[in-house]
């Protein structure tokens, strides 16, 4: 369901397979790399100082957090609806993830998240801008100030959204995005980690596997940040490389009309979910500029039998729906309490409940509005068929 890369894309990444300069520091004498190049494009989009190009978006989440200051224990506050690369990411790092309960409109639980501050267990807050819902921004930031936590964003929903104004990765200390098929520009597998600190630019280059090019890369600090750090930095082996930095390339100039075409089915999508009977669907607040490539709702009516009905309804009728209330992962769905890897779960009764009858579809931009319209029909004709708990 993805839109196919770019011509001017297809044709660089040709000629770099042509070369065999695939590997990030294979360049000539003079010659700038893909990945430099993106590095400063993407750094400019978001309007900030340092951009790293990493190979995934789950290696960027690690390697945040160990830029930011984590050391092995740290504790990290994050969501407790997102998915399972951002507790994976701080596990890796070797932190312990705290689970914060999330609200009605899948943002994390404002208050729940302030008495969890409150005990100063927690030196770091990983937010998941899960699914592209933003939380109240300058709140959160005003309560990491206040209670001295450092702030890592994960946008790898929010890439070209905004709160206030604000782009979505310039709110925290250290922000990650992800390029992995399905996100907003699409290598496949690849993630970008962007900052203003020059220290956690330089240990998470460092980090990356930069060796000692460091200076080879396009959004860098001065060379004189990395004297220490480059000797006191493990090397993690993440970069990107010229292959996927080129096709990312070519989809940065059309990612704010890519991001109006989501809306636009977004928009479509929600107002017909809100006139079905028995659905309920997210608030999004008008200091949100959010970016609409999946649509979440509710019904909470609906039990495990009914569910079950519902997703086998639809599907017969060619719409494919995904359910966050499974104790049983499913695909790229999986619900917190089957982590168990993090030991024993916390009961988040309202993140379960939530949980419980949300489900999740795509709006992929191959689709127009008729296409929504169409699958909108058939939600309200499944949804009507269903009497709940019979």
């Amino acid at each position: 369901m993805q839109e196919s890369i770019p011509e001017a894309g297809i044709e660089r990444a040709v000629e770099i397979m042509r070369s065999g300069k695939l590997h990030r520091y294979n360049v000539a004498e003079g010659e700038t790399a893909e990945a430099a190049l993106l590095e400063r494009e993407f750094a400019d989009y978001l309007g900030v100082d340092y951009c790293l190009a990493c190979a995934s978006g789950g290696y960027a989440l690690h390697v945040a957090l160990k830029a930011a200051g984590l050391v092995p224990g740290d504790k990290v506050l994050t969501n407790a609806f997102t998915l399972a690369p951002v507790p994976g990411a701080i596990h890796n790092a070797g932190g312990v993830p705290v689970l914060v309960e999330i609200d009605e409109n899948y943002c994390v639980d404002i208050a729940h998240l302030e008495s969890l501050m409150k005990t100063g267990e927690c030196r770091f807050f990983m937010i998941s801008h899960m699914r592209g819902h933003l939380a109240d921004m300058q709140r959160i930031v005003d309560l990491c100030e206040r209670h001295s936590v450092v702030l890592i964003e994960d946008c790898a929903h929010t890439m070209g959204a905004s709160w206030n104004g604000k782009a979505s990765g310039t709110f925290g200390a250290v922000a990650c995005f992800s390029t992995q098929t399905y996100k907003h520009m699409n290598s496949g597998e690849g993630g970008l980690l962007t900052t203003n600190d020059p220290e956690i630019i330089a240990r998470a280059t460092m980090h990356s596997g930069s060796y000692m090019l460091y200076e080879r890369h396009g959004a860098g600090p001065d060379a004189a940040v990395f004297d220490d750090i480059r000797l006191d930095t493990p090397n993690y082996s993440g970069r990107m490389d010229n292959l996927r930095a080129a096709i990312l390339r070519a989809q940065l100039p059309l990612l704010a009309e890519n991001c109006e075409r989501w809306n636009k089915l977004y928009r479509t999508a929600e107002r017909g979910l809100a006139q079905i009977s028995g659905v309920a669907m997210p608030r999004r607040p008008e200091n949100e500029y959010y970016v609409g490539s999946s649509i979440q709702f509710r019904v909470p009516a609906f039990d495990s039998t009914d569910v079950a009905e519902f997703i086998d309804g639809c599907a017969r009728r060619g719409v494919e729906l995904k359910w966050f209330g499974s104790k049983d992962p499913q695909g790229f769905t999986s619900r917190y309490d089957s982590w168990r890897y993090l030991g024993e779960a916390p009961v988040l009764d309202n993140t379960l409940e939530i949980l419980r009858s949300t489900f999740d579809m795509r709006l992929p931009l191959t689709f127009n509005t008729d296409d929504i319209d169409t699958i909108v029909q058939i939600i309200r004709e499944v949804v009507r068929g269903i009497q709940p708990g019979e």
